[in-house]
């Protein structure tokens, strides 16, 4: 895939990793939009980068995607990567108490839901395109559940497993290829709240992205996403371990 002469979408591009990834691409000479609810916010971040247009949109809200993609269409007809990386998450342990019912339904519509539609309603436009890319930003808890992100992470495996099945329906019938983004623990206001601080710059994720598309990597499991991937392969018990550390796991 190539990392030059894109016009690339990334939803919930203002901040974090959304937002290194605008800035890496937009310095590769692509054209970027970036998507986001907040407006100042968004205008924010696409005043610091070049080539890079922001769009007030929801992706949980039908009527703002369905503006986003005529928009698209009318305004950047050369459309030919999506990079699905708008995301919410909720930290808590399922025995406190919460209604993880709603969270999760908020979790799954961010998440997962909403991924779906935006593709759906955006595969004409990158099927016309030649050479396109779809990237779900997915987690490595989509590989190996962690207890404290209980329905987060229930989310991205459903993305995961969603992105595959994806990756072998579009190779049977177009040039679009999809690519999984799978970060490890970042540090971004995102992810304060489990220890982010802890976490790998948004850096190291968007250049670990643009690495993949120069090699056409379509798995790209940034930092120790690939050991612990080694590890589940090995041991699921033991990767499971790895994620929870100092809980009786089995």
């Amino acid at each position: 895939m190539k990392t030059t002469g894109n016009t690339i979408l990334i939803t919930g591009g203002s901040a974090g990793i959304g937002f290194e990834i605008a800035k890496a691409f937009s310095e590769l000479n692509n054209q970027v939009i970036i998507t986001g609810r907040d407006k100042d916010r968004l205008a924010n971040a696409a005043a610091k980068l070049e080539n890079v247009t922001g769009i007030v949109s929801d992706v949980t809200n039908p009527a703002d995607v369905e503006q986003l993609v005529s928009r698209l269409q009318t305004e950047f007809p050369q459309l030919n990567v999506v990079i699905n990386n708008a995301g919410k998450a909720a930290y808590y342990d399922l025995d406190e108490g919460k209604d993880p019912a709603q969270i999760a339904e908020d979790e799954m519509l961010t998440n997962y839901l909403s991924v779906i539609g935006l593709n759906d309603a955006l595969l004409p436009q990158l099927k016309k395109a030649g050479e396109a890319a779809i990237v779900n930003v997915s987690s490595i808890a989509a590989l190996v559940p962690n207890h404290i992100i209980p329905t987060y992470g229930a989310s991205k495996a459903a993305l995961h497993s969603y992105t595959q099945s994806l990756r072998i329906s579009l190779a049977k019938s177009s040039s679009v290829q999809v690519f999984e983004l799978i970060p490890p623990l970042v540090n971004t206001d995102f992810s304060q709240e489990i220890g982010g601080a802890n976490g790998i710059p948004p850096k190291v994720v968007a250049d670990e992205l643009v690495n993949a598309f120069e090699t056409n990597t379509l798995e790209v499991r940034v930092g120790q996403t690939a050991q612990l991937f080694e590890l589940f392969l090995s041991s699921p018990a033991e990767a499971l371990r790895a994620m929870n550390p100092g809980v009786t796991v089995f």
